[in-house]
């Protein structure tokens, strides 16, 4: 039976603590040892994401497979590298990684492959050969979105950009996919670029401070954070609302369909949370030698304003900040859960299947 989240220290003297799932010892039940190491958990994605692997560790079949450990670093690449060194020396079986930098970690991540541990990298994913990679085309969600406000905004006009934490291959990969697409569109001027950290009261905070020295906005290109962008819009009154390419938050959902006396006209794109299940499955499959040894890559969730719907990929009744594209794809769903995993982690009823890409 799965008893309450406990805490315990993970490395004497080293003042390290790890979040674990007392599901019986290691020896007796043969469970494989899977820690995932996050970076940053200052916006709701992250504790979204973990989240989900805090429910996963609780839900057949993986309560009966693994003993999770979860650690975060605040975006410091020596803590990082610290906490991950302790991981080597307890002998971990798998480690999955959210990265602080796409570099820094590369070689405390070769000391742990060297050493047998496999190591599956996500999201802000890294650069070290022997690692594998779960993520979704990262380039490609910058020029997406920035091809969407070309459409709407006929090929001219002044854009915003929202960026992410700087650094990242995430914030990195998507921003060059929308410089692609704006050097082929010379009428389109992109007159600020400022972090809203993927965070929506930080987005909120920033632009309402940027705004009131700005031109008038034909569109906004905004990787997370979304619907903070819109309120603070709103708050200004700069409207109507210019034609929106964003993130998957709830909020942003919201405005879509109509909320706070506004629609936009919106493309929402997620990077789903649920890249750490991808890593973790992939990392059991690998392990237990059901899938090859491959980096996996996932295609994007994402609705319109056409196409969006209430009760199915926007939750009126849940909060603006909740990441709501684990629900996009339909049958061929790469994961299906139920809301309380994300928002509590909280096991969802029935089992977990996560639909890895063929081999």
């Amino acid at each position: 039976m799965v008893r309450d989240i406990t805490r315990r220290p993970l490395l004497a003297g080293a003042g390290l603590l790890a979040a674990s799932l007392p599901f019986g010892a290691r020896a007796a039940d043969k469970k494989l040892t899977v820690a995932l190491s996050n970076s940053f958990i200052g916006n709701k994605w992250r504790i979204e994401m973990e989240n989900l692997f805090k429910a996963s560790l609780q839900m057949d079949p993986y309560k009966n497979q693994v003993t999770g450990t979860w650690f975060n670093s605040g975006n410091n690449v020596s803590q990082q590298a610290q906490q991950i060194s302790g991981l080597i020396g307890e002998r971990v079986d798998a480690i999955i990684v959210n990265a602080a930098s796409p570099t820094g970690l590369n070689g405390i991540l070769k000391q742990a492959t060297d050493r047998g541990i496999l190591v599956v990298s996500f999201d802000n994913v890294v650069t070290e050969p022997s690692v594998i990679k779960v993520n979704t085309d990262q380039f490609n969600f910058g020029k997406t979105l920035a091809e969407f406000l070309v459409k709407k905004m006929n090929g001219k006009g002044n854009v915003i950009m929202v960026t992410g934490v700087a650094g990242t291959f995430v914030d990195q990969q998507r921003n060059a996919g929308a410089e692609s697409v704006w050097k082929q569109h010379p009428d389109i001027h992109v007159v600020n670029r400022y972090t809203g950290m993927w965070d929506s009261s930080t987005a909120e905070r920033n632009t309402s401070a940027i705004l009131p020295s700005l031109p008038k906005i034909d569109g906004i290109w905004c990787q997370g954070g979304t619907d903070g962008v819109l309120k603070a819009f709103i708050a200004a009154k700069r409207l109507p609302l210019p034609p929106t390419a964003g993130e998957a938050e709830n909020g942003f959902r919201k405005f879509m369909i109509g909320y706070q006396g506004q629609k936009v006209d919106g493309l929402s794109i997620g990077q789903p949370p649920y890249l750490v299940l991808v890593s973790l499955a992939l990392a059991l499959g690998i392990l237990q030698k059901t899938h090859p040894r491959k980096d996996v890559t996932i295609p994007f969730p994402f609705v319109t304003s056409e196409t969006v719907k209430a009760g199915e990929t926007v939750f009126p009744d849940l909060p603006d900040s909740f990441f709501a594209d684990f629900t996009d794809s339909g049958a061929d769903a790469v994961v299906k859960l139920c809301p309380d995993a994300a928002l509590n982690g909280t096991p969802c009823p029935g089992s977990l299947d996560v639909r890895l890409p063929t081999a």
